[in-house]
């Protein structure tokens, strides 16, 4: 059988792709993150709700979500070559407009045009791209690439909430613009295809699958379980440095708590991706589900800076694992001509989740008072999560038994 072109034939090139993609998804992911530093100042202006003014998140979600899907099948029709330049026009675009807005649906409708022809396009597609650089090992490159978004969600920001303390908003969100013009324009022309995902859609026959379930299994159970695994790191990631301020820290101190866990959670991604490697893909998610599970629901209790580090550096870990691990699950488990779909709908239900978490985490908020009811509704959604990779776990094993046992073969 002819080897696959791949890392190792491309070995720099791969490493190049795994680098531009680690950046063009940090500014995605960070200017989604900063929509948290955002709110106070732009409810304080302009009267807007929390829930209101948190639905942005939702709707920055909504559209990557359904946006994500069509550019995943042209992804795996045509490639991805243009991705990367067409995304930092529009997220520059995006950002320049908010800076400009004067109405709750102007925020709607730039943060919507942001996540359709931004988050979508340089984030699924492009780690569906990179996944399949690399034959072996494809876990480490994976958690690496997505590490970018972790990064990004830490540093933009924090930065944000900086410049917000000393420029104000608008000048911020203008900063933004001119600032992802510059970095993600000339990186978006280096995006290349990868070779085997090339080679396939030439030559579909040379696409070879080992997996006990369908793809449209596959697709189905992953997707169930990250609407609930999404709306669970969505509450903190959208509500945590509100709720700070809130308890009387400033601005800066809380968006240094989420500095910290975003920033351990680039190191969560690569230990997520490195941990599937050596495990297996879905055991990863598994457990690293369960401590994004079980530490989300303290957020409001814990008091003082050493604890609150403590929880945001374990959450920060087990969340970006849960990111990377859900990645590699859907590269292992689908055809690489079939990847940018497959990554795109699940991605689907994933934004979808983001969006349902970031709203209701609001919504309960502005019903009660405080964020309680809020990540008491994250770690359920957890549960449920976990409750679902369980039963594909046990689905998957079954399947092995029946195939193992027409051929002969014991576990």
């Amino acid at each position: 059988m002819e080897k696959h072109s791949s890392d190792q034939d491309h070995p720099r090139y791969a490493w190049l792709m795994v680098a531009v993609v680690f950046t063009i998804s940090a500014l995605a992911f960070g200017a989604l993150g900063s929509i948290s530093v955002f709110l106070k100042p732009l409810t304080s202006e302009f009267g807007w709700g929390r829930g209101q003014t948190s639905f942005g998140y939702t709707t920055i979600s909504f559209a990557a979500a359904v946006f994500g899907i069509f550019w995943g099948f042209v992804a795996d029709r045509h490639g991805t070559r243009w991705f990367g330049v067409v995304a930092a026009i529009f997220m520059s675009f995006s950002l320049f407009m908010l800076s400009r807005q004067d109405s709750i649906f102007e925020f709607y409708a730039y943060y919507f045009l942001f996540g359709a022809f931004g988050t979508a396009m340089a984030t699924t597609p492009l780690y569906a791209n990179v996944g399949f650089w690399f034959r072996l090992n494809p876990g480490l490159a994976l958690g690496i690439a997505a590490a970018g978004g972790a990064v990004g969600q830490a540093l933009v920001p924090y930065l944000s909430g900086l410049s917000i303390t000393a420029y104000g908003w608008r000048t911020t969100y203008e900063y933004l613009a001119l600032s992802y013009l510059i970095i993600a324009l000339p990186i978006g022309f280096l995006i290349r295809e990868s070779p085997w995902r090339e080679r396939v859609r030439v030559e579909p026959k040379t696409d070879f699958r080992e997996f006990p379930l369908s793809e449209l299994e596959v697709i189905v159970w992953i997707s169930v379980a990250v609407i609930f695994c999404c709306n669970c790191m969505a509450v903190p990631i959208v509500h945590l440095v509100p709720m700070l301020t809130d308890q009387g820290n400033t601005l800066e101190y809380a968006a240094r708590a989420l500095l910290i866990l975003m920033m351990v959670g680039a190191l969560g991604r690569i230990m997520g991706g490195k941990l599937a490697d050596t495990i297996g893909a879905l055991p990863a998610y598994m457990l690293m589900s369960v401590g994004q599970t079980v530490s989300v629901m303290w957020f409001p209790h814990v008091e003082g800076p050493t604890a609150l580090y403590l929880l945001a550096i374990f959450f920060g870990f087990t969340y970006s694992g849960v990111m990377s691990s859900l990645l590699i699950c859907t590269r292992m488990m689908v055809s690489a001509r079939f990847a940018g779909r497959a990554m795109s709908i699940t991605a689907f239900f994933g934004w979808g989740g983001m969006g349902m978490g970031g709203f209701v985490g609001g919504y309960f908020y502005d019903v009660t008072g405080n964020y309680e009811w809020s990540f008491g509704f994250a770690s359920a959604a957890g549960v449920v999560n976990l409750f679902v990779l369980t039963l594909f776990y046990f689905r998957i094993r079954y399947r092995m038994k029946a195939v193992h046992a027409r051929l002969g073969v014991s576990l």
